[in-house]
């Protein structure tokens, strides 16, 4: 390390963390057993005439434990997991940003909470009707003509979409078998086309990170059923040929279609529908600041052109006679069902909350801020991290790992050092065509205090690396509850089960 004095080294900063308990935590069936139980249950008959021949014959085994026992056990386990509420989640491509308590109270409302999707209509008027006013902001934010709330997620968004178009051709009796992926693309986006029985070409990015446009030209034929492009694309960056793209897209009667994972670097400043976008899938969990991550909740509602609007999927929420209804029935276009009932409710009131909350004004705001906040790091560290790509970044910024050459510490060495210094990692190795690639997005909701500390910590290890003291990046991480963990050897050995 240099002689510059700065107010957090990487030595105090590792005496600061807070000390965690690095002894593994047992499960709760070693806790307690079938024998023993945390209440007292008298005798009963549980006999088949009750309830029939599905009554469970065998023991279920479910260990005993008093409450306190319980609530120890997963307050103790919570207490391992780094989450937003403890700090920067600097995940790019993610968008991992705080989400509004207030956004969780009105969610939890008991006239939401308890909702069933088998009540009857006139019973569930009033989330129909927050379903309905969620599809006018999204179509209204968008400047598109038609929304699927159905979808769970991004990827299944995705899937709404391609099987639209795909819907759309087969109408018309245009049997096409491709679809073009920039190589940037998330992984999802080949892996849809292809579920959709499409043939996959990449179109590579050229030296500026964005989408080859004179290859892509070379690409677009009879046989193109859409463009699946990412605006702004997955390291970081608008793609400013977006106009001649959907010109190119549209001449040869294919479709764009719009990855919607980094929206939340636009929303309130561009319409997609003004950029030529035929189909997007939304990430509420991502742009719209519900909760995210470990599987759920998510939800990735689709919006669509006019040229498409005919082929979303159903159920979808309808007002007749100043009722809300919920339309089943499929149209004659309409490629179907795409999975039961009618979405995440939970994630729509919470985005619902997000959107009024903010108006266009503060929709605006997010997008600029998360912008700043991006290049603002990026002005920080590219003294001392190396920035791939030149000039200014949207909301996320993409360093690789050249700073790192001659040293013997990777990206992922340089990751795992991070936990030590109490921030989680940003996104590594993603996108896949950038070496050693560093992807962090700061979102809008980090402040400038939060921004400096992560940005002097980055530093601290940047000249940790290069003064040569690998044996530090090889224990790390040191604070973590299990240390450094062989992710290959877990991935690769699996333990599924509990055997006594």
């Amino acid at each position: 390390m240099n002689s510059r004095s700065r107010a957090h080294s990487f030595k105090s900063d590792r005496n600061i963390i807070t000390e965690v308990k690095s002894v593994n935590q047992s499960l709760i069936f070693e806790l307690g057993s079938a024998e023993k139980s945390g209440v007292d249950v008298q005798d009963c008959d549980f006999s088949a005439n009750l309830i029939g021949d599905s009554f469970r014959k065998e023991k279920i085994g479910l260990p005993g434990l008093s409450e306190p026992e319980v609530i120890r056990h997963f307050v103790n386990l919570s207490k391992k997991n780094y989450s937003i509420d403890e700090g920067i989640y600097p995940l790019g491509s993610c968008t991992m940003k705080h989400n509004p308590r207030l956004n969780e109270k009105l969610a939890r409302l008991e006239g939401f909470a308890n909702l069933h999707p088998l009540q009857p209509i006139n019973t569930v008027q009033g989330i129909l009707e927050l379903m309905f006013e969620l599809s006018k902001n999204l179509l209204e934010i968008t400047g598109m003509d038609a929304v699927a709330l159905s979808p769970a997620a991004g990827a299944q968004g995705e899937l709404c979409g391609i099987l639209a178009i795909k819907q759309a051709f087969e109408k018309k009796g245009d049997n096409r078998s491709k679809i073009l992926v920039p190589d940037s693309a998330h992984g999802t986006n080949p892996s849809t086309a292809a579920l959709c029985g499409y043939d996959i070409e990449s179109i590579p990015s050229n030296s500026e990170g964005r989408i080859n446009f004179e290859i892509l030209k070379e690409k677009l034929n009879s046989q193109v059923a859409a463009l699946m492009l990412t605006n702004p694309n997955t390291c970081g960056l608008f793609e400013n040929d977006i106009l001649k793209i959907a010109e190119e897209v549209h001449n040869v009667g294919a479709y764009l279609y719009c990855d919607g994972a980094n929206f939340n670097a636009i929303v309130g400043k561009v319409k997609p529908s003004s950029l030529g976008i035929d189909a997007m899938h939304l990430n509420l969990h991502k742009t719209f600041s519900t909760p995210h991550g470990g599987g759920g909740p998510g939800s990735g509602p689709v919006v669509v052109s006019s040229r498409l609007s005919s082929y979303l999927p159903i159920p979808m929420v309808k007002m007749v006679n100043n009722k809300f209804e919920i339309i089943e029935k499929e149209s004659i276009d309409s490629f179907g069902r795409l999975k039961a009932f009618h979405g995440q409710v939970g994630t729509f009131i919470r985005a619902y909350a997000y959107i009024l909350s903010h108006g266009a004004d503060g929709l605006k705001q997010v997008a600029e801020d998360a912008v700043l906040n991006a290049n603002y790091i990026q002005s920080k560290l590219k003294k001392y991290l190396t920035v791939r790509y030149s000039g200014y970044c949207m909301h996320e910024v993409l360093f690789d790992d050249k700073f790192l050459k001659g040293t013997e510490v990777s990206t992922l060495d340089f990751a795992k050092a991070m936990i030590d210094k109490g921030i989680h990692p940003m996104t590594i190795y993603f996108p896949l065509i950038v070496s050693g690639a560093m992807l962090t997005e700061p979102t809008e909701t980090e402040s400038k205090k939060d921004l400096d500390d992560f940005c002097e910590k980055l530093i601290d290890l940047a000249e940790e690396a290069k003064s040569g003291n690998k044996n530090l990046f090889d224990s790390s991480p040191t604070k973590a509850v299990l240390g450094r963990l062989n992710e290959t050897a877990a991935a690769k050995d699996l333990v599924l089960t509990y055997s006594e």
